[in-house]
């Protein structure tokens, strides 16, 4: 077996700044050498202080990998979190900060892998299930994708937008909520993702040849125990957790 090469740090060049919600923004970057990566795959970041002090930190890619040109990394502003403050509050377009990957082989997702597939995102955890989504459309597949997802509220859903227009290509659905608010359009419901909820899914949606689940550990912990329950093999379900 042909070992796999080292994955190499890159300068990368910061081309574009959205706000996606208060609290995420998303980070465009070209790259010298742009990389092919599988959705849900996930690059670090590195960055060095005139002192030598080093921080690394590692985030989701968020856009396709039809679009290897331009990654996408969509980064959340965490208390006292010294590399999200940093982004947030100093990183401008034009700046250049290393990269390295694309990295992990586990929570990844291909059409070639086939489906149905079922994403569960909480919060920040829906960036990767979002390069799935992006792919999934990019590659205009009629595999069924369903994608559940919560945030306290409707301005804190990432990609909500995007996603309500995915939608009109009928194979794929959206079911989201918010915690701690009331709905305010009929899209979208109240309340945290319970079992009634993923037991409406379940029902809705053929067989789910994998789902995956990423968010906090509590949330995946909670979601990853309700399916076991509705009788999703744990052979099925893939998880990714963020933070404490």
């Amino acid at each position: 077996m042909v070992p796999t090469p080292k994955r190499q740090w890159q300068v990368a060049r910061v081309a574009a700044i959205e706000t996606l919600t208060p609290r995420i923004k998303g980070f465009h970057f070209t790259l010298p050498e742009p990389p092919a990566f599988t959705a849900g795959q996930h690059m670090d970041v590195r960055l060095v202080a005139p002192d030598g002090y080093e921080a690394q930190r590692s985030y989701s890619i968020a856009s396709a990998p039809e679009r290897p040109d331009r990654i996408e990394l969509a980064i959340e502003r965490l208390e006292d979190g010294e590399v999200s403050s940093f982004f947030h509050d100093v990183v401008q377009v034009g700046d250049e900060i290393e990269l390295r990957g694309p990295l992990g082989g586990h929570f990844v997702w291909s059409v070639e892998d086939g489906g149905p597939i079922l994403l569960i995102g909480g919060g920040s955890g829906v960036v990767p299930l979002m390069s799935m989504v992006r792919h999934h459309a990019a590659r205009a597949s009629s595999i069924p994708v369903t994608l559940v997802t919560s945030a306290r509220t409707a301005v804190d859903l990432l990609y909500l937008d995007e996603q309500r227009r995915l939608q009109a290509n009928g194979v794929f659905r959206l079911v989201a909520r918010v915690t701690r608010e009331a709905a305010a359009t009929p899209d979208l419901g109240s309340g945290r993702i319970d079992r009634p909820l993923l037991q409406g899914v379940l029902d809705a949606m053929p067989d789910p040849r994998i789902v995956f689940v990423c968010g906090s550990n509590p949330f995946v912990g909670t979601v990853a125990d309700l399916l076991l329950d509705l009788g999703v093999t744990a052979g099925r379900i893939r998880t990714e957790r963020f933070g404490g």
